[in-house]
C-alpha cells in the first residue's frame, strides 16, 4: 500500500511558477507509475502528466506540454510537478495518484491518492 502527501500549492501572481511534491510512503514507490491530476470548482478531475516506474517515459496532456513538468525521485520516494506560466485557470486543487499497472489518463485506473493541494493563481 502506497499513502500520498501533496504539498506545494499556495497562491502565485499569474505567469509565476510553483513546483508541487507528493512524497509517498512505503517501500515499493518504483513499483508505481504516477500521475498528476488537477479539479477545479464545478469542472471534473482532469489528467495533467503521468511518469513511469524508473522516470524514463512522462505523458503530457498536450495543453499542458510545456508549461508543467513532471519527474521523480524514487530514493527519497517522491514525485514533483513543475508548473511554469501560470494562468488564472489553472486555479485548481492538484492532485497525485500511483498506478500498479500502466500509465493512464484514466483516472479510475489509478489505486492511490493524495489529499490534494490548493493552487491559486490571481493578481
Amino acid at each position: 500500500q502506497v499513502q500520498l502527501v501533496e504539498s506545494g500549492g499556495g497562491l502565485v501572481q499569474p505567469g509565476g511558477s510553483l513546483r508541487l511534491s507528493c512524497a509517498a510512503t512505503g517501500r515499493t514507490f518504483s513499483s508505481y507509475n504516477m500521475g498528476w491530476f488537477r479539479q477545479a470548482p464545478g469542472k471534473e478531475r482532469e489528467f495533467l502528466a503521468g511518469i513511469s516506474r524508473d522516470g524514463a517515459g512522462a505523458n503530457y496532456v498536450a495543453s499542458f506540454k510545456g508549461r508543467f513538468i513532471i519527474s521523480r525521485d524514487n530514493v527519497n520516494n517522491t514525485v514533483y510537478l513543475q508548473m511554469n506560466s501560470l494562468l488564472p485557470e489553472d486555479t485548481a486543487v492538484y492532485y497525485c495518484a500511483a498506478a500498479r499497472n500502466a500509465m493512464s489518463i484514466v483516472s479510475d485506473l489509478y489505486d492511490y491518492w493524495g489529499q490534494g493541494t490548493q493552487v491559486t493563481v490571481s493578481s
